[in-house]
């Protein structure tokens, strides 16, 4: 009887496709109809020892996944890290750690060596040997890991082509993807900002945006790595070496650990930016848009319900179908953009805003790239000549409409009220009349007419976002007003 069942155990074992000897099956299966109590006979306990063996085997390094229990799988060692020691809970003896970058033909990961192991790794691993591991996949600080169990060398193996790191474009970028190298143009930088782990340890974190031909991602950069965005200019030419793509608020992210790196490269990318025409945006949209600055209000600070201060400032763009007002909030408002510019306007909301006109917020997550004029000339040569008006941005630079590069009109022919242009400012001692909404309500009262602004000195009690007219004198381009209503 016992040898049937032992042929039993063969049977199943023949069929197993595993890197698993008979003698270890076995044993894991006696150990398996201890466990159960008698509730399953051998032949039993080594179909399920088999099915639970047969799910770790992978494929390749590309189809593990942090859902898994265990993976079992050969690759190669393409880098050994420093051995990292760490205080365990209730133990004297410190743990330590050793992460082994190791890859195979379908990708890389990061395999964490423990204690004896991570000794071992550091004594005996050298790059190229080839090795067989089982452990336990984890979604970890740079993409998939997996936590060693058990590792041995196979030098009879041999795997001569690995992937390390792929190349990517913003347009290939796929939820889950490690090992990422991207070129980019930079398009915008934020600042870096620090948080308390869970381990009482303080990390910092920052985001820039980078652009290529076939569209833009959102990086996000990492301690080591978040410095980076302040010493980036828009402009730069960078590539992301060793990133791991995640998902944020329904959009892919490209994250950037102490395992990767963003370094300046010499290279020419192109980034064409998509935009939607402005008569066609519709309220609660997020979209881009691009186009020239019109007008450019002065920065204005405010107080938080928190009692923090914020900021924002309002400019208005106008494309070839059309105009509406930018706010810029925060670190936005204090990009140095100005009548005259061109500027692409990344994931910006649409809102009503006053007057029943539709208003675009430039908030912590969007992009103003302020674009250089050169770069898009043949872009608007194309765009004069036919009716893609998504196609250039220098085409109705010079028109009529009062959005030239080197002037700002106040007013149409038909209301010559101020005219805060440098060429025909209003003249020092004229009366006028200026009606606008109030986008500063300190001293001086700053109105917004949709084409310009002007400074009024007035006592009038004003309130934001409340349109008046003032009429007074204009004494140094500012106009003292002496009736507000």
């Amino acid at each position: 009887m016992h040898e049937h069942r032992m042929s039993d155990i063969e049977g199943v074992y023949e069929d197993l496709e595993a890197d698993v000897s008979l003698e270890e099956f076995r044993e894991a299966v006696e150990e398996k109809v201890e466990q159960m109590g008698g509730l399953a006979d051998e032949e039993t306990a080594a179909m399920l020892i088999a099915h639970e063996v047969g799910e770790s085997e992978v494929g390749g390094i590309a189809d593990i996944e942090p859902g898994m229990e265990t993976a079992k799988f050969v690759a190669k060692v393409m880098s050994i890290g420093e051995v990292r020691t760490f205080e365990r809970d209730g133990e004297d003896e410190d743990g330590r750690v050793v992460n082994v970058d190791v890859a195979d033909g379908t990708g890389s990961i990061r395999a964490a060596f423990w204690d004896d192991h991570a000794e071992a790794a550091i004594e005996e691993l050298e790059t190229g040997d080839v090795l067989r591991i089982k452990g336990r996949p984890k979604d970890g600080y740079s993409g998939v890991e997996v936590s060693v169990d058990e590792v041995e060398p196979d030098p009879d193996e041999e795997i001569d082509e690995v992937n390390v790191a792929d190349s990517y474009t913003a347009e290939t970028l796929s939820l889950g993807s490690s090992d990422v190298n991207l070129v980019g143009l930079v398009l915008g930088t934020d600042t870096v900002r620090t948080f308390d782990r869970d381990d009482g340890s303080e990390g910092k974190v920052s985001n820039l945006t980078l652009g290529d031909s076939t569209g833009r991602v959102r990086v996000t950069l990492w301690d080591e790595q978040a410095d980076r965005a302040t010493e980036l200019e828009a402009g730069t030419t960078v590539e992301v070496v060793d990133g791991y793509v995640r998902e944020r608020d329904g959009s892919l992210e490209l994250h950037v650990g102490n395992r990767g790196a963003i370094e300046e490269v010499d290279e020419t990318v192109e980034y064409v930016p998509e935009s939607t025409p402005i008569d066609d945006l519709e309220i609660d949209q997020q979209v881009d848009i691009a186009g020239v600055v019109r007008s450019a209000d002065p920065k204005r600070t405010f107080d938080r319900d928190d009692g923090s201060e914020g900021q924002v400032r309002n400019i208005r763009v106008q494309d070839a179908t059309g105009d509406i007002r930018v706010a810029l909030w925060g670190e936005k408002a204090d990009i140095d953009v100005g009548p005259g510019d061109e500027v692409a306007l990344a994931d910006v909301e649409i809102q009503d805003g006053w007057q029943d006109d539709l208003e675009a917020s430039a908030g912590w997550q969007s992009t103003v790239t302020v674009l250089e004029t050169d770069s898009v000339g043949g872009e608007a040569t194309e765009a004069s000549d036919g009716d893609d008006v998504n196609s250039g941005l220098s085409a109705f630079a010079d028109d009529d409409s009062g959005a030239g590069a080197d002037s700002e009109k106040a007013a149409t022919d038909d209301e010559p009220i101020a005219d805060t242009t440098e060429t025909d400012d209003p003249t020092d001692g004229e009366e006028i009349e200026f009606t606008g909404v109030v986008v500063q309500a300190g001293e001086p009262v700053v109105l917004d007419d949709g084409e310009t602004t002007m400074s009024v000195e007035t006592s009038a009690d004003v309130g934001l976002g409340e349109e008046i007219t003032a009429r007074g004198v204009v004494r140094d381009g500012r106009l003292e007003a002496s009736d507000v209503f």
